[in-house]
């Protein structure tokens, strides 16, 4: 039986979550992946020597039954989450903001305390919540995803405070612009909107923020990493960025 710790890695189909998967894995982890895309999931866990199991955060019993087949868990990334929609407030389409709450608050709480048994007996448990520069800075058209990103980062710290005195940390990591699949999601599909966004700029990539992830997740067992505000050189707020010319 392996004594390696295991990870476990929400939304790890693609983007951040695949390349915290394996990132992990090279670092020394045995990687457990869920998300819903089934065929997108598998070829990362191939890559990384990891193991899929479909999951979707948003719906209780896939939840249940993805904690119920993992023995172990030392680390959980509460990485599935997005935006949807750039409309006001005043033409805010309420399925959508449901579907964003849904997915990056309660998606975080339900993986979160399925699994929180074993991060405890695991006796050196992590939770490590990927959030967003938009937890901390409003923006006009991002009323949804900022309620939701806001919500997330005060269970992240609400979770740290009542787990004190518990073997468990909790870190949570709140990135600037990082080119994914992200703006893709939010825009329906319309990449050339999605590109416009990353146009004459440096983003962060997935691979800086797996980077971030795994020195988190490897710092003595003493050590918490509370949060981690981390955005490209080329921007300084939610809607500061710098473009060179085109």
């Amino acid at each position: 039986m392996s004594t390696r710790p295991v990870a476990v890695v929400t939304g790890a189909s693609s983007g951040i979550g695949a390349a915290a998967a394996k990132a992990l894995a090279k670092a020394g982890f045995d990687v457990v992946l869920g998300a819903r895309r089934a065929d997108r999931l598998a070829e990362v866990a191939a890559e990384c020597g990891g193991t899929a199991l479909p999951l979707d955060v948003t719906d209780e019993d896939s939840v249940a039954a993805f904690a119920a087949v993992i023995s172990r868990c030392d680390l959980l990334v509460n990485n599935a989450g997005g935006a949807l929609g750039l409309e006001s407030i005043a033409e805010a389409d309420l399925d959508l903001w449901q579907q964003m709450y849904d997915v990056n608050v309660l998606g975080t709480i339900r993986a979160t305390k399925a699994l929180l048994p074993k991060l405890v007996a695991s006796g050196n448990g992590q939770v490590v919540v990927i959030g967003s520069i938009a937890a901390h800075q409003p923006y006009p058209g991002g009323g949804g995803y900022n309620a939701a990103k806001h919500a997330e980062a005060a269970v992240t710290r609400v979770l740290r405070l009542e787990l004190l005195g518990q073997p468990v940390r909790v870190c949570e990591i709140d990135p600037g612009m990082v080119e994914t699949e992200f703006s893709l999601v939010r825009f329906e599909g319309d990449q050339e909107r999605a590109d416009a966004v990353y146009a004459g700029m440096t983003p962060l990539t997935a691979d800086d923020i797996a980077d971030t992830i795994t020195w988190v997740a490897t710092r003595p067992a003493h050590v918490n990493v509370d949060q981690i505000t981390i955005m490209p050189r080329d921007q300084t707020g939610a809607q500061q960025v710098h473009r060179r010319n085109q």
